[in-house]
């Protein structure tokens, strides 16, 4: 690999900075990703307890389909095809505590006719939600970085979409689900902090899964992290963790390397946040190079709340029931002082054979929350305390685990509590958010400036560039960041070579 003689430097080893890294190793600098934490992933992560592993982030994979739009980009910075992909045939079963049940398929047409054998009373409302998900499973997402020469074809075939798009965004899912009487249809659209959320991702989401581009990859969002990774690393190019990066230097409006925490200073040709947002803005750079806008932003823009996520690890094999569950309950869970949930997930990962021994489960459950400062204040200023509240949290949601599985307690080998604490303190995420700008109905989905005002030499990428965040945030913010960056130095920008086309192993569940 022909090297240019440059230096980048990026701050934060989730996927944007790995990507960012990828791309410009490809293109002839040299790269060094800097990762306060042991491992890389950032929010894409997972972790060991006796024998279990607990996923945190991924749900399923857009571009999991060969051949798709971001499929190809999933190729430029790593070798998709060594992954393995399970198709559920749910995308979630609802639930109450009563018995009643209705199944969300991901196949449109099985969706079509549960949906009306159960409310035929919304029979309109259900051939309406149906038919969008029909129109945005045609939907192809532009390649990122490029204008109307590159992605000319992509619009025009997208503009039948945008009608849809437009409406489903400019409505929550709280508020889309109201359409319809049937309880359990019109709670799966969210309520309480989901529910705010603009109806456009569940809807898309539901139209990815039907158009097979949604799969969730085996060995969850690590198995992907480390993918990119190794392909990184294959280019020449560098990973340091628990290198936690104090400020980054600048000299006559350039950005010309950073300071660990250490007191190691690193010189770099170009700096690249990959961190989280008002951290590097404001911290890392000391407030200095911002406007009013930016200030606007990080304080009137919605961020997606925080969560605590109780894992357990079960000693039963529960492949019977579906991967996911959402249960309507009869008396609320109170989660902190400000906050109580009436409705309950469960991710049940028998479908996961790396997450769990034979014979044995793996289950989570996120509980979201805004009262971060609650948990963080108890982590320092009570750690007896927090304890007995990440038990008690457990408690909860162990008995209306079991209230659905009897004799699931006595099964349970393993419990693990995370919360807005432990978000912040392995990621520093910005109020504990799971991932970044939240997607308020009517907001703008276009991604907001990579530069900052009067500073050269220094972009930034992830999901605070990107609202809504998510995975593919970061191949589609480090794309035309590194092409940027090569523009400026007047050098090619070289995405990977494309892979030879390779069997793809898939599964889909009954």
């Amino acid at each position: 690999m022909n090297q240019n003689g440059r230096r980048i430097v990026i701050i934060g080893g989730g996927i944007a900075g790995l990507c960012a890294a990828v791309y410009a190793q490809r293109s002839g600098y040299q790269a060094e990703v800097l990762e306060m934490h042991t491992m890389t992933g950032g929010l894409a992560m997972s972790w060991h307890r006796h024998g279990f592993t607990f996923e945190t982030c991924l749900h399923w994979l857009v571009g999991s389909k060969p051949g798709s739009e971001f499929n190809r980009i999933w190729r430029e910075v790593c070798d998709i095809d060594q992954l393995r992909f399970v198709d559920p045939a749910e995308f979630v079963r609802m639930e109450t505590e009563h018995g009643e049940s209705l199944r969300v398929f991901t196949d449109v047409d099985r969706l079509e006719k549960e949906l009306l054998e159960h409310a035929p009373q919304d029979a309109a409302a259900i051939r309406a939600l149906t038919r969008d998900i029909r129109t945005l499973s045609k939907f192809r997402i532009p390649e990122p970085g490029k204008g109307w020469s590159t992605n000319w074809r992509t619009y025009l075939r997208d503009l039948s979409c945008v009608p849809t798009l437009r409406r489903l965004a400019n409505i929550s899912g709280g508020d889309y689900g109201k359409r319809f009487t049937h309880p359990l249809l019109s709670r799966f659209f969210g309520e309480g902090e989901m529910g705010q959320l603009s109806a456009i991702a569940l809807v898309i989401s539901l139209a990815w899964m039907n158009a097979g581009d949604g799969g969730y990859s085996i060995g969850g969002a690590q198995a992907l992290i480390h993918l990119i990774e190794r392909k990184l690393t294959s280019l020449g190019g560098h990973v340091r963790c628990g290198a936690k990066v104090e400020r980054i230097l600048v000299e006559n409006d350039s950005a010309v390397g950073v300071q660990l925490a250490s007191g190691e200073t690193i010189a770099a040709d170009w700096v690249i946040s990959a961190a989280d947002g008002h951290a590097t803005i404001y911290e890392l750079l000391g407030g200095w190079y911002k406007n009013a806008a930016i200030d606007r932003n990080y304080q009137t823009m919605q961020t997606f709340p925080s969560y605590l996520q109780v894992s357990l690890g079960v000693g039963m094999d529960l492949s019977d029931l579906p991967w996911s569950v959402s249960r309507i309950l009869d008396a609320p869970i109170r989660i902190d002082p400000e906050t109580e949930v009436k409705q309950i997930g469960f991710r049940i990962f028998h479908f996961d054979p790396t997450f769990a021994p034979p014979g044995k489960t793996a289950i989570t459950s996120m509980l979201m929350t805004r009262n971060f400062r609650y948990w963080t204040d108890l982590y320092k200023d009570d750690p007896e305390r927090y304890r007995a509240e990440k038990n008690r949290v457990a408690e909860a949601v162990v008995s209306a685990l079991e209230r659905k599985i009897p004799g699931v307690r006595r099964a349970i080998e393993t419990v693990d509590v995370s919360t807005p604490a432990s978000v912040m303190r392995y990621t520093g995420n910005w109020k504990g958010s799971m991932e970044g700008w939240f997607l308020s109905p009517g907001g703008s989905f276009r991604p907001l400036p990579n530069k900052l005002p009067g500073l050269r030499r220094f972009t930034m990428v992830g999901q605070w560039i990107a609202p809504g965040g998510g995975l593919p945030s970061g191949p589609m913010t480090a794309r035309p960041a590194i092409r940027a960056i090569c523009k400026e130095d007047r050098v090619a920008f070289l995405p990977v070579v494309k892979a030879e086309k390779k069997p793809h192993w898939r599964l889909r569940t009954p």
